[in-house]
């Protein structure tokens, strides 16, 4: 009796001390989200703010730059879509991406399959020189490639020419990620598929792009934002303010000298900023899984 409440007596401060390193734990867990969630939060606070403020909130030294003193209000989002070529700068660069995503898949969900199903001689090697191709910096690429894109195919100074430059550097990277999903994707039931009567195209079709699909919308996410973040392309290819995509037309048409419309420049950035936010969002499920299990196979 007294060794076992000599025991109870020495469980119970050693359940205390447990206790209290996972309620400290917990705590310091809570504080570093707090932490990160104030560093991600911030700078989308500051551009909402400084959209909504007045144009001498804007400008008064006196005025906190976290907070205002006049009335907030949508005339810097009134004024960029009103007096700016905001929207059509907005569908340049819809169709830019759009048509950029149609193209990288439609070469890299064949192109991945044939590099990770297909007995193609070399197929490694060539896998893995096209995704060097993705690691040339292109400030070494834009000057010739925009000389085969004016010369050769004639569009220069016009959106199509950036559906032409940006599949070169969506394409080296999303055929290496699809090519590691579709590794993933186990032989036993597309072989299964064939047995029941199936041939190479609807096994593919039925059986093995179903279960791809994280894989496929990752390649298209990556695609999409890559051809939405591009600078050095659009800046040399077109220069026409009709023609141009936001990521160009924003900093170019919106600073005059040195005179900012910071509104306008900072609704014209949260704009997009939170279109990919949300796509981001809405497919994390299928990116996290993308990313896993396509990249290092």
């Amino acid at each position: 009796m007294s060794a076992t409440v000599a025991a109870v007596g020495v469980e119970r401060p050693v359940r205390r001390r447990l206790g209290g390193r996972r309620l400290r734990n917990r705590a310091l867990l809570y504080l570093a989200l707090a932490f990160y969630l104030v560093v991600a939060c911030f700078p989308v606070y500051y551009m909402l703010m400084s959209t909504l403020k007045a144009d001498y909130d804007l400008i008064d030294p006196t005025v906190n730059p976290l907070w205002f003193k006049r009335p907030l209000g949508l005339e810097h989002f009134q004024q960029l879509f009103s007096q700016t070529g905001f929207s059509i700068w907005a569908a340049n660069t819809a169709v830019v991406a759009g048509c950029v995503l149609g193209i990288t898949l439609a070469v890299c969900i064949p192109g991945g399959y044939a590099l990770a199903r297909l007995r193609v001689p070399g197929g490694q090697h060539m896998a893995i020189g096209i995704f060097l191709t993705y690691l040339i910096p292109p400030i070494l690429l834009f000057i010739p490639l925009n000389q085969l894109i004016t010369n050769v195919f004639n569009l220069g100074n016009t959106r199509w020419a950036l559906v032409v430059a940006y599949p070169t550097f969506t394409i080296p990277f999303c055929l290496w990620l699809m090519m590691g999903f579709f590794k993933r994707v186990p032989r036993e039931i597309e072989e299964a598929a064939l047995v029941d009567g199936c041939n190479r195209w609807q096994a593919v079709r039925h059986v093995v792009l179903p279960v791809s699909v994280p894989g496929i919308i990752t390649a298209g996410v990556f695609a999409f934002t890559l051809s939405m973040q591009d600078f050095i392309y659009a800046l040399v290819m077109v220069s026409s303010s009709a023609q141009q995509v936001i990521n160009i037309a924003v900093p170019t048409e919106l600073i005059r000298g040195d005179v900012y419309f910071w509104g306008e420049l900072l609704a014209a950035a949260l704009l997009p900023g939170v279109i990919i936010a949300f796509i981001y969002n809405f497919f994390l499920d299928y990116f996290v899984q993308g990313i896993t299990g396509g990249i290092g196979r």
